[in-house]
């Protein structure tokens, strides 16, 4: 059975720091040409949040968290990572990882396609991150 696992969310003052994982079964994540997070607050669309690529480990963050959030991957681990720190309220989202096992689109670039949510073929059901004082 195909399943993706996100943990590590809860409730942190801003300022503060959460790591989420994202842990595969069924699946080898080293395979996926790329692993992304995404996050949807209430009333707002889901939107990409980073995504890393596999060989050369390229990533990309949407602009409101560079600086602040960085992913990672551990393959031996099956397990892709996103750190965060300097958390601000309106991080505050239910967050998702999802994989790219197709690659990318003719005429569409990885580098600028990342965001895109219907690359992604598999989901987690996702973990609130509530950041509040």
């Amino acid at each position: 059975q195909v399943q993706l696992v996100e943990s590590g969310g809860g409730l942190v003052q801003p300022g503060g720091s959460l790591r989420l994982s994202c842990t595969a079964s069924g699946l080898t994540l080293a395979d996926a040409y790329a692993i992304g997070w995404f996050r949807q607050a209430p009333g707002k669309e889901r939107e990409g949040v980073s995504s890393i690529r596999r060989g050369d480990s390229w990533a990309g963050y949407t602009d409101s968290v560079k600086g602040r959030f960085t992913i990672s991957r551990d393959d031996s681990k099956n397990t892709v990572y996103l750190e965060m720190n300097s958390l601000k309220p309106e991080d505050t989202a239910v967050y998702f990882c999802a994989t790219d096992y197709t690659g990318p689109v003719w005429g569409r670039p990885f580098e600028t396609d990342w965001y895109s949510s219907s690359k992604y073929d598999y989901w987690g059901q996702g973990t609130q991150v509530t950041v509040s004082s």
